[in-house]
């Protein structure tokens, strides 16, 4: 397009907000001058809550926080250049997690891409395969909003800012969840299921309750839906097996503990010895899915089941005994002296304090895992993690979006509802600017973030790289201690702060903070890593 035929700017961001009031209730806006329009006609409106953020990392992970809650679109708003990159990994993990989220920025006139201009540089396209641009140059252009991931580039030209600041539009509204509707989920049909052959369903992130399969025995992570016959993760050993022998009445005989098939709903990932059971070749594995995703190739593939038959009593049994000597084994575990206060301790003291109606966000690595050994998923706790690309990218962010989302979904309450975030100390660190919400902006009502702080990278302790042969190269490359301060992070983010240094410390700070919850409250759990290995070991066993 040529220099004289741009569009007015004012009107072409006030065209896009037009558009995008439509579809979302809550943008996330980060300042700059290429965006400024775009700013001026957000702040305009009535029915869009507008949150402010100063680094577009942090907003893009603020907004998928929110639209993990909400499950329908929240916008984030950013300026020219390297501005829009920074919202790439959220946009990754939106598109992997198929969580709607809708990316608007402001770009230089066509003219000025490749000329040298300052803050410019080539941003159709930008996301790839993840989220797909559609450019915005003129009135009229078109502007659809996918089930997912929504990238808006608008080419904006001087004059940036108008006259007179834009008169109010939209009017305020209250609304729910699904409110503009859900996603169009994939059908990939059904799929017949006989129980009378022994089942076992492992439920993932993304899960659902499947009609058909309510009795079947479940190892569940922390994201799906709580089954009624949930068999603890650790049991996975033992239905690798194809015998046990076991002894009753004097007798010895052998029960046949290996599934002959195993149904996956969802997208698991969390446990090696689970996911082994996909691989072995004695079992039928069907995988069930709303999206185009499916684990680890199953053999028969669908959405739907058409299950006849029903689960024997001895297999129940056998599930159920399994499952307890798993959770038998971590409260023992947990019970032991010799490991001193480690993450799953922590992730123990969160597990009992939550309360129905709380929201849980899980960081990756060993908190999510941690909170599936102890038992989540639990009745009427929502739980979100970030398992699309099951990074730590974002945490802090997500958790607040999620607490500012959980808020405004229940404006009436005298006190917001709780959300409880539970990370390790290197994903705290590395989201840290999440924390810096300005004054006069929208601040979580009721929101605790657990910071399991081992001084380091805890999860690298029970993998191969944590190994006495390789020890050697281990704390520079993989351990990697920090030695911060957390409490001086803490104070300078103007939040809460509390510390505890054992698992009754730990309880009481959960316990004082959803009495008299801040609107951002920091615990500093200081635990051990140096025996999570010899742990982890003696779960496995």
């Amino acid at each position: 397009m040529s220099r004289t035929e741009n569009t007015d700017s004012v009107q072409l961001a006030t065209y896009v907000v037009d558009r995008l009031a439509e579809h979302v209730t809550d943008v996330v806006l980060s300042p700059g001058s290429r965006n400024s329009p775009l700013a001026y006609a957000l702040l305009a409106r009535r029915d869009i809550a507008v949150h402010v953020r100063i680094d577009e990392r942090a907003a893009a992970f603020t907004a998928l926080g929110m639209a993990r809650l909400q499950r329908r679109h929240v916008a984030v708003v950013m300026t020219s250049g390297t501005a829009v990159a920074n919202a790439y990994p959220a946009v990754i993990e939106a598109h992997m997690s198929h969580t709607p989220l809708a990316v608007v920025s402001a770009d230089r006139p066509e003219y000025m891409v490749g000329t040298g201009a300052s803050q410019t540089i080539w941003q159709q396209g930008i996301f790839g395969r993840y989220a797909r641009t559609q450019h915005v140059s003129a009135l009229g252009d078109a502007i659809s909003f996918d089930p997912d991931q929504v990238h808006v580039n608008v080419a904006l030209d001087t004059p940036l800012v108008p006259a007179a600041l834009p008169e109010a539009a939209g009017e305020p509204r209250r609304v729910g969840p699904g409110r503009f509707g859900r996603r169009a989920w994939a059908d990939h049909g059904d799929v017949r299921i006989d129980l009378d052959r022994d089942t076992l369903v492992i439920a993932g992130d993304e899960a659902w309750e499947v009609p058909g399969l309510e009795h079947v025995p479940t190892i569940a992570e922390p994201t799906a839906p709580t089954p009624f016959h949930q068999v603890h993760p650790l049991a996975a050993r033992f239905f690798a097996q194809p015998e046990v022998s076991v002894s009753h009445d004097g007798g010895d005989f052998a029960v046949s503990t290996k599934p002959e098939q195993v149904v996956v709903v969802g997208h698991p990932t969390l446990h090696r010895d689970v996911m082994a059971l996909l691989a072995d070749p004695d079992i039928v594995v069907i995988g069930l899915s709303r999206t185009d995703t499916f684990t680890d190739n199953p053999q028969v593939r669908g959405s739907r089941v058409n299950a006849t038959g029903q689960p024997s009593d001895t297999w129940l049994k056998i599930c159920e005994a399994a499952g307890e000597v798993g959770a038998q084994t971590v409260r023992d575990a947990l019970a032991e002296e010799q490991y001193g206060f480690t993450g799953l301790h922590v992730a123990a003291a969160v597990g009992d304090t939550l309360g129905v109606g709380d929201t849980l966000v899980l960081g990756a690595s060993n908190p999510v895992r941690d909170a599936s050994l102890v038992g989540l998923p639990f009745d009427g706790v929502t739980t979100l993690a970030a398992r699309g690309a099951a990074g730590i990218d974002g945490t802090v962010s997500q958790a607040v979006g999620a607490a500012l989302a959980t808020q405004a979904l229940h404006p009436d309450e005298v006190r917001a509802p709780r959300t409880v975030a539970l990370m390790g100390d290197v994903t705290f660190l590395h989201d840290v600017g999440g924390l810096l919400i300005g004054p006069g902006q929208r601040h979580p009502g009721n929101l605790t973030i657990v910071v399991a702080n081992d001084n380091g990278g805890g999860i690298f302790e029970t993998l191969e790289v944590g190994a006495p042969a390789v020890r050697g190269a281990f704390e520079e490359a993989f351990g990697t201690p920090h030695d911060v301060d957390i409490e001086s992070i803490a104070r300078a983010y103007s939040v809460e702060y509390a510390r505890a240094e054992s698992l009754p410390q730990l309880i009481d700070a959960l316990l004082d903070a959803q009495e008299a919850p801040a609107p951002i409250t920091v615990i500093e759990a200081r635990t051990t890593r140096a025996t999570r290995r010899d742990l982890a070991q003696r779960l496995r066993a």
